[in-house]
């Protein structure tokens, strides 16, 4: 880092206390040993332009956005990655050194990282993926896996309205199915997501059909509290490979935490249980 300045990066949301973020990227920076600070911070939204653009001042070298300013906060930024234009949201934000604020989202990046990481076998391009929901997080996962070169995206939500929107943007390689059909494109799937907050605590259960799943799916859950949700467990008893979602979590810090400090963290098992202290 240049001059004698630590660098500061945080989060931005409101509320923010259940962030896990900070918990990752101080076990980071203590682990490589490295000056700087990561900080929890509960913005209003009447607030965010003028908070965003007095922090680099104070010796802010980005900080990550999360609900509910992934996509207000686009109008704030300078320039804005294709992969953030794509998704229609910005969870990271890059402070340059020229002055400009650089927005980016590595949703996709983390959730692609995750499944290789946990189901290194699975190929894109073995069948159609089942997305259970259409809203932020559906949108992230949609576009990597049409980036990955997935054949047929199998969409389904409980308002289908908003699944319908997403096919009119990412096209003809998602397919809107009704909620009450989530059952037989699961019995379709090479790979199920559930991008929804059902099986979250406090949230009701994700309630579809599973007979379909078999020891060749591989399951993955962005819920990652329970970390074993009821779905990983009905898939784990059906032989499926699964995939926990606090690794999306961890993987998405990565990138942003190396534009920042300047070392690619790893994701490791220290690392997970940071985040989950």
């Amino acid at each position: 880092m240049t001059g004698t300045r630590i660098p500061l990066a945080g989060v931005i949301g409101s509320p923010i206390s259940h962030s896990k973020s900070p918990q990752i990227h101080r076990h980071w920076l203590n682990a490589y040993g490295l000056s700087g600070h990561y900080i929890p911070m509960d913005i209003d939204r009447d607030d965010l332009g003028d908070v965003i653009r007095t922090l680099p001042k104070m010796g802010f070298v980005g900080v990550n956005i999360t609900v509910p300013h992934k996509e207000v906060v686009m109008e704030i930024a300078d320039t804005i990655t294709d992969r953030a234009i794509l998704i229609g949201a910005v969870n990271t934000l890059i402070f340059r050194k020229d002055g400009k604020i650089m927005g980016d989202n590595t949703d996709g990046y983390g959730f692609m990282e995750n499944i290789r990481a946990g189901a290194p076998h699975w190929d894109p391009k073995a069948g159609p993926v089942a997305v259970l929901g259409a809203g932020g997080a559906a949108r992230a996962v949609v576009a990597a896996l049409s980036d990955a070169g997935v054949p047929q995206i199998l969409l389904t939500n409980r308002t289908r309205i908003r699944a319908e929107k997403l096919k009119e943007e990412f096209g003809q390689r998602v397919k809107v199915t009704d909620w009450v059909q989530a059952g037989n494109i699961i019995d379709e799937a090479s790979l199920v997501v559930n991008t929804t907050s059902l099986g979250m605590v406090g949230q009701p259960e994700l309630r579809v059909p599973l007979d379909g799943l078999t020891p060749e799916t591989i399951v993955t859950d962005l819920v990652y509290n329970p970390l074993k949700t009821r779905l990983l467990a009905a898939a784990e008893e059906a032989g499926c490979t699964t995939v926990d979602g606090l690794g999306m979590l961890l993987h998405q810090a990565v990138p942003a935490f190396e534009r920042w400090f300047g070392i690619r963290p790893e994701v490791d098992a220290a690392a997970r249980a940071a985040a989950m202290r």
